[in-house]
């Protein structure tokens, strides 16, 4: 899962963060990248702002995560603080 996040409330952002990690290990998911150093090579078709890369056991997983009942109140949270993309996709 890659999760491109422009942050717009940073502290009320973190009881996402808080809340939002253990769910996905939950689901098998694991953080590769939160948020660090971010240098845009080429941007011909999005310039990302904040990158986060959770490896999941496959795409069910992923998706599992993500249409939970327990995380729905949690991406709310997020959907209240930030604006973002997230996207599934095999290959890690």
């Amino acid at each position: 899962m890659i999760v491109d996040t422009k942050i717009e409330n940073a502290e009320d952002y973190e009881a996402y963060k808080a809340k939002a990690r253990p769910l996905a290990e939950k689901y098998g998911g694991e953080y590769l990248v939160r948020g660090g150093e971010l240098e845009v090579l080429e941007d011909d078709l999005w310039s990302p702002v904040r990158l986060v890369v959770i490896r999941f056991p496959d795409m069910a997983s992923a998706k599992a995560f993500h249409a939970s009942e327990e995380y729905q109140p949690v991406k709310a949270i997020r959907r209240a603080n930030a604006k973002c993309t997230l996207v599934a996709v095999e290959g890690l």
